[in-house]
């Protein structure tokens, strides 16, 4: 049976830049943060990203987080 072992995860932000005023689609823009540890629990990195979003000037549109790590048996 195969087990994950993880080694990081990125956080990513995206912004509301505006609307695009063709079609009335956000415009998005992402910011990137890698080498989060991967043991940090959702809502601590969560904290850190709407603390980080509070300094910017645009709008947070979204909080992704992407957990990377290696399968071995």
């Amino acid at each position: 049976m195969a087990t994950k072992i993880p080694y990081n995860s990125r956080l990513s932000l995206i912004f509301q830049m505006g609307t695009d005023p063709d079609s009335g689609a956000p415009v998005l823009k992402t910011k990137s943060f890698s080498n989060v540890k991967h043991d940090a629990t959702d809502d601590d990195v969560y904290a850190v990203a709407t603390g980080l979003a509070n300094l910017q000037k645009h709008p947070l549109y979204e909080v992704q987080r992407t957990d990377r790590g290696k399968l071995a048996e």
